[in-house]
């Protein structure tokens, strides 16, 4: 190894016109802040530190490893506790700066990456992070770590150490352009305190990491605490100003989501993101809010819309047919929904890039858009094509005959026919039934008004309820017909478009690929992003992916909230600036004078 790295070195400024080592990274063009900034603009470097923050979450979890396909954890780990290479800014599309990585170096073509690790860097154990650390990291979770972690690294050829604070990976196998970021946001996991061999079992004791927290008590399926380091390495660092405030920051856990908003009128956690207009319109005239002890936010953002959808589980026989699945979507009554139980403050979801320049809704496919998806007729319908197509409107009533008729007719082309009042299969007489699987009152509530509308239709569908340990398990093993799921996109979408929509996730337990699309020309356009080097190729072969899975039918897109609702108790402040991602926890700080 020692020989290797040293001729690596020795060659390694004939690898490629080289890219000046930097302080950052940007999937296009360059970082906006430059070398030498002192913090980021939407964060308060002077803010107070200490107090606690106390989250409420829905669900419950048995592991405190998110990196692994088992169990329920706690997703904070990794950034609280856990750091990666290098940092996300929140005010652009996508870009790295440096955290544990102090500088990244790669060459136009993005055929390798070399991090230089600074030499400050600890885990919370005093031991320094090495070069030996990284690859320690990159090999067991290419290995033994969860689905997307398996896809993204496979693709680095080789990993060498060049020294005991650099690191270069080579990427010439790949045409990834992505690779050197998804890199930088690896985290990095100490090899001195992990077993390899007993890494892929749950476990209620936290990777040891080099991060801003460190974890205290923890009550299993209950309530996590994890405690600011006092001898964190990065606390000063340009990106970590302003961030990491509190003392302590609790996560306690509700099982229902009811139950979970009481708590947070009582007090019991310091904020909460509401998703329900109803709630938003109606439930917040509590005193604590009448007295100003809470504080009701509405944040712009300028990402695609975080939205929710019910998936079809084409794994299943009934909806392997797109005519089938169509005529299913025509039969949600987004307009009699949203007006009747939502005070019309939900806008209905087109696609999958919805309040962003990628989305393709009401957008005519350009010349960039038609050369990739030449080669695959017919996986764009002609009106989504052209941007005229929309999702149905109904006219309010719950009981639409126009969308009712359009729906039976796709049905009836697909085999299947209306005998009484029951919808059956023309072929064998077997009855259309299937069920929504849900773990949440908010869901079974909005799978009972869909049902309502699939009756008329005579499709009958039975809602099941779980607890959150069985629909999880269900989900990842895709053990459903239909369940209401979000993906939350970024401005810089990539590698973990594969993991959602890619043919080879389909089959692999894990992903997020809950539909089981197996599609040519969605892989092609997923490819084409990531190798996209210009910002006008890269929206062509977005816009063309979110054509390609509108075409296909594969969920029912449902609604999103126009802007992030936010509730605080006004004992936490803020930054005055909002980044272009939205609010931002890690941001924020205990007011020492508010109760």
């Amino acid at each position: 190894m020692i020989l290797r790295a040293l001729l690596l070195a020795l060659v390694l400024p004939c690898s490629g016109p080289a890219q000046a080592s930097g302080h950052g990274i940007a999937m296009h063009g360059e970082p906006v802040m430059p070398d030498g900034f002192k913090n980021v603009p939407y964060a308060n470097p002077d803010a107070p530190k200490g107090g606690r923050l106390v989250q409420g979450v829905l669900g419950t979890f048995d592991s405190l490893n998110p990196f692994i396909v088992k169990g329920i954890s706690l997703p904070a780990i990794r950034g609280y506790v856990v750091e990666s290479l290098m940092a996300r800014g929140y005010d652009e599309p996508f870009s790295l700066y440096g955290l544990i990585a102090q500088s990244v170096d790669t060459d136009p073509q993005r055929s390798y990456v070399t991090f230089r690790i600074n030499p400050a860097a600890r885990f919370s154990d005093g031991r320094i992070v090495t070069a030996e650390d990284v690859v320690f990291s990159w090999q067991l979770l290419r290995d033994k770590g969860r689905p997307n972690y398996r896809t993204y690294y496979k693709k680095v050829s080789s990993a060498d150490i060049i020294d005991q604070h650099t690191v270069r990976f080579d990427l010439s196998a790949s045409s990834d352009r992505e690779l050197p970021l998804i890199l930088g946001l690896m985290p990095v996991l100490a090899k001195h305190a992990i077993v390899p061999e007993t890494f892929e079992e749950t476990s209620f004791r936290a990777p040891l990491g080099s991060g801003p927290y460190i974890v205290g008590e923890v009550d299993p399926g209950k309530s996590v605490v994890l405690r600011r380091d006092p001898n964190y390495w990065g606390r000063d660092l340009p990106i970590n100003r302003g961030f990491w405030n509190f003392g302590e920051v609790r996560f306690d856990f509700y099982r229902e989501a009811n139950s979970q908003f009481e708590a947070f009128k009582r007090g019991l956690y310091d904020f909460r993101l509401e998703y329900d207009p109803a709630r938003w319109q109606t439930a917040y005239a509590f005193p604590a809010v009448r007295d100003g002890l809470v504080i009701k936010e509405s944040f712009p953002t300028g990402v695609p819309k975080p939205s929710s959808y019910l998936v079809f589980n084409t794994r299943r026989t009934l909806f392997t047919d797109a005519r089938v699945r169509e005529a299913i979507y025509l039969l949600f009554d987004f307009e009699w929904i949203n007006r009747g139980y939502f005070f019309g403050l939900y806008e209905r979801t087109a696609g999958y890039f919805d309040g962003s320049e990628l989305s393709s809704h009401r957008q005519p496919a350009n010349a960039r858009e038609m050369t990739l998806l030449a080669p695959f007729p017919g996986a764009v319908r002609s009106d989504v094509l052209k941007g005229s197509w929309s999702p149905p409107l109904s006219d309010g009533s719950g009981r639409d005959r126009a969308t009712l008729k359009q729906a039976l007719n796709l049905l009836s082309a697909a085999g299947y026919e209306l005998r009484g009042q029951e919808l059956v299969e023309a072929a064998s007489g077997r009855p259309f039934t299937f069920e929504i699987m849900v773990t949440a009152r908010d869901e079974e509530r909005l799978a009972q008004l869909f049902a309502q509308s699939l009756k008329r239709a005579g499709i009958t569908v039975r809602v099941r309820f779980v607890d959150a340990v069985q629909f999880e398990g269900r989900r990842l093993t895709y053990d459903f017909d239909m369940i209401e799921n979000r993906w939350d996109q970024s401005l810089s979408p990539g590698n973990e478009q594969a993991f959602y929509w890619g043919s080879a996730a389909a089959d692999q337990a894990g992903t997020r690929n809950y539909m089981g699309i197996k599609s040519a020309a969605v892989d092609a356009m997923i490819a084409a992003l990531l190798e996209a080097e210009s910002w006008e190729d890269f929206v062509a072969a977005v816009r063309a992916l979110d054509r390609v899975l509108i075409s296909g039918f594969y969920t029912i897109p449902l609604f999103h909230v126009p802007q992030q609702w936010v509730a605080r108790w006004a004992r936490t402040g803020r930054p005055a600036t909002t980044p272009l991602y939205g609010y931002l926890p890690e941001t924020w700080w205990s007011e020492p004078k508010r109760p």
